[in-house]
């Protein structure tokens, strides 16, 4: 826990920048072969200053010009995403509220304008996924979070 006689300044609360990354739709013989691809192109925004410039560009033009305008900004760029991801470490440790024990966490969004949404979230050395889709393009999102879970193990165990 922080000391309040603590000399440095914490922020609180959400400070979210993000990195676009490029979709590829190829037929490979190893599905690992796909996270092997996709892990060097993250290792790559890992280096370059992208989500801090996202950061810093939204937080400017929410202050010079409201939040309508970020709203705006933000509602067109997750519009022309193909899928959202998001990755989220979570305590190691069992956290409790009012004294009841969290048993998992479950992120999740509503109302966003993708077809796919999924959430990675870490609790306790347990991962849980969670999947929004649209039913219209995605029929059938149990086989999908099958998948999902499958590709996880066979990543784990290589």
């Amino acid at each position: 826990m922080m000391k309040g006689d603590s000399k440095r300044q914490w922020q609180w609360g959400n400070a979210i920048g993000y990195v676009l990354l490029p979709f590829h739709i190829d037929v490979k013989d190893n599905p690992l072969d796909y996270i092997r691809d996709a892990k060097a192109t993250i290792d790559k925004k890992k280096q370059s200053l992208e989500a801090p410039f996202t950061y810093m560009t939204a937080k400017f033009i929410l202050n010079t010009l409201g939040i309508g305008v970020i709203a705006n900004l933000t509602h067109r760029v997750l519009y022309n995403a193909t899928l959202t991801f998001s990755n989220v470490v979570g305590p190691t440790e069992e956290i409790s509220l009012y004294g009841h024990p969290v048993a998992y966490l479950a992120p999740s969004a509503y109302g966003h304008p993708q077809a796919l949404t999924i959430h990675f979230q870490s609790y306790m050395d347990m991962m849980t996924v969670v999947l929004a889709v649209d039913p219209n393009v995605i029929p059938d999102p149990h086989k999908l979070c099958d998948d999902i879970a499958e590709l996880l193990k066979l990543s784990k165990e290589a």
